[in-house]
């Protein structure tokens, strides 16, 4: 995430000239050519990973609704290749190739964003956490146990858009290599050996490169030949960058920001309008290329949410909806902003922008009741014996949670600090709650009591809450890191239970409702029924902090330190009749109602 042309006409193509037709897309010295004439970019970015796949054509005709005739899209390396070597392009919404082909349908072209990295508040950056198990892996450089990885999924993302290319009558105009590249390192052979590997597999449309409009970004993320993308480019002086940079291929905004990314703490982002109006009306108005970061951003359903890191002990976790305050809201609807940049994007075509789709429906959800059904400790499965804590990765786990427990000898009370709590640690002393870790801020100590116990129970419960995505701390393990010390004593002797916390484990633990047990880490049931379905966004301002499941579909964390409080949930995993909804809560043990409202706030 992160951070045209002049002189001729510029075209808006419609979907008849180009559908199933063969095309040229090269770089000229200052424009975009398309079929040897000058080509103005006006795209809208959309993530396919976090929109239903049924809701694909709906966003992509709201985006050309606005204006816009190309489709940006970041592919998430992680959602398509969850073991090594086990790849899938076709499950949920996981089609790539297909939506593809619907931007074609539609009328639209598309710059493809496959990565290997690609930032967008997504957990890891895309990269497969798969990678973190190995203990000295080092990414996006020449390490080649991570270019055998990247090279496998390069090899296979291929051949999902190979024919999809514009000159094979498909619309991709354009692949992005790497991403943000000048913000993190500056391997130039790595981004090299990206391109190398893209021509190998077939890939011959221009590639372009997009960084941050600074002399040391473009120097060390651009490479020769490949097109310069500004994240973002929003004045003269940051295209005279790129020119700097070099003069010979074109320059565009590749990540123009209509919205921003929210974390947990924070208020809802919502920039305002000026800045934004300004920025394109100077885009447009001298007939310079862009793309709307984000012009729809969807959800971060399950676990796929990743955070932030300015240094290493803080840590920003994003929230589960990617609203993002874009143009086209989570559910799908105009805002404000869509019909400003409407408006604008009007004066400086030279086609009818056609009208909107009609809206998705949403529905309100009367508050229905729910009931305790059993806790976490009734589902501990088999523990793995470590003398030293080790995190989730190890285990093949991404996120959920972890159990790490063991009995104190020698000190018994004191001082407890965990090295380090990736990211919100729950610590029990024989089966009683003492206290919350959270990593943010690098507090990681709280108070022992006391106990008569011989040699107490110590548990320390782990939640992951998404790795880091962006700049220098990426290398992120989930669980306990290191180690943990009582009164500097290093404690030994671990059992490690894996609590994944995924659907299949979620419905199985919750199957069976057991007697009220006011420990924390509670699951709760309830079911409602429906005489129709809709969008909807389930209330959980009742409850502290924790995960929801409804029909078998992780829809995502809520936390009750905002400033999300509603889950969405799209009208497809609804169902007419009876629905169920099953909560766990990590701190809550009393029953509250649950209700479906009609918008995030």
């Amino acid at each position: 995430m992160k951070r045209v042309i002049s002189g001729c006409l510029f075209l808006l193509i419609s979907a008849s000239s180009f559908s199933q037709s063969k095309h040229s897309f090269t770089l000229g010295k200052d424009d975009f050519l398309l079929d040897g004439k000058p080509f103005q970019i006006i795209s809208g970015e959309i993530h396919p990973a976090r929109i239903p796949k049924e809701y694909w054509r709906h966003r992509i005709q709201m985006a050309k609704a606005m204006g816009c005739n190309t489709i940006a899209a970041y592919i998430f390396w992680n959602y398509h290749e969850l073991k090594p070597e086990i790849f899938d392009f076709k499950s949920a919404n996981r089609d790539i190739a297909e939506f593809v082909r619907i931007c074609q349908q539609e009328g639209m072209w598309v710059l493809f964003r496959p990565g290997p990295y690609v930032c967008a508040e997504w957990d890891f950056g895309g990269l497969p956490t798969y990678l973190l198990k190995i203990p000295d892996i080092k990414i996006r450089c020449m390490d080649t146990r991570y270019m055998s990885a990247v090279t496998g999924y390069i090899n296979r993302v291929a051949k999902e858009i190979k024919s999809l290319q514009c000159t094979n009558g498909g619309p991709i105009l354009m692949v992005q290599i790497e991403n943000e590249y000048g913000s993190f390192g500056n391997d130039k052979q790595y981004l090299e050996e990206l391109r190398k590997l893209w021509l190998k597999n077939g890939i011959n449309v221009p590639f372009y490169t997009a960084d941050g409009s600074t002399p040391y970004m473009l120097e060390a993320g651009n490479i020769d030949g490949a097109a310069i993308g500004l994240d973002s480019g929003g004045s003269e002086a940051d295209f005279e960058q790129a020119k700097k940079r070099n003069p010979n291929v074109p320059s565009f905004s590749s990540e123009t920001y209509p919205g921003w990314l929210t974390h947990w703490g924070e208020k809802f982002a919502k920039p305002g309008t000026g800045d934004l109006k300004r920025e394109v009306e100077y885009l447009l108005r001298n007939k310079k290329s862009l793309n709307f970061y984000v012009i729809h951003g969807g959800t971060n359903f399950g676990f796929t949410a990743g955070a932030n890191a300015g240094s290493p002990t803080q840590y920003q976790p994003d929230i589960t909806s990617y609203d993002y305050d874009a143009p086209i809201n989570e559910q799908g609807l105009p805002t404000e902003k869509y019909f400003m940049l409407r408006s604008l994007i009007e004066k400086y075509v030279d086609v009818k922008i056609p009208d909107m789709p009609a809206p998705i429906p949403v529905i309100e959800i009367p508050a229905f009741a729910m009931r305790f059904s059993t806790t976490i400790w009734n589902h501990l499965p088999v523990p793995v014996y470590s003398p030293q804590p080790k995190p989730m990765e190890a285990f093949d786990q991404n996120q959920g949670l972890m159990l790490y427990r063991t009995k104190l000898i020698g000190h018994k009370s004191g001082k407890l600090k965990i090295w380090e709590p990736h990211d919100y640690a729950l610590v029990f002393l024989n089966g009683k709650y003492i206290n919350t870790v959270y990593r943010d801020g690098g507090d990681w100590t709280i108070e022992l009591p006391k106990t008569t116990t011989p040699n107490p129970q110590l548990d320390i419960l782990v939640e992951g809450m998404g790795h880091i995505n962006f700049a220098q701390f990426m290398i992120d393990r989930k669980g306990i890191t290191d180690r943990v010390t009582l009164n500097s004593m290093t404690l030994m002797n671990w059992e490690i239970f894996s609590l994944p916390m995924n659907e299949d484990f979620a419905m199985k633990a919750a199957s069976a409702d057991q007697e009220v047990d006011k420990r924390p880490c509670s699951f709760f049931k309830g079911e409602f029924d429906l005489t129709v379905t809709g969008d909807t966004y389930f209330d959980m301002s009742r409850y502290t902090k924790g995960i929801v499941y409804v029909n078998g579909h992780n829809i995502g964390r809520y936390w009750n330190k905002g400033p999300q409080q509603r889950l969405f949930c799209p009208a497809g995993w609804l169902k007419k009749g009876n629905n169920e909804i099953i909560v766990f809560d990590l701190h809550q043990s009393e029953v509250a109602d649950i209700s479906g409202k009609t918008s995030l706030e």
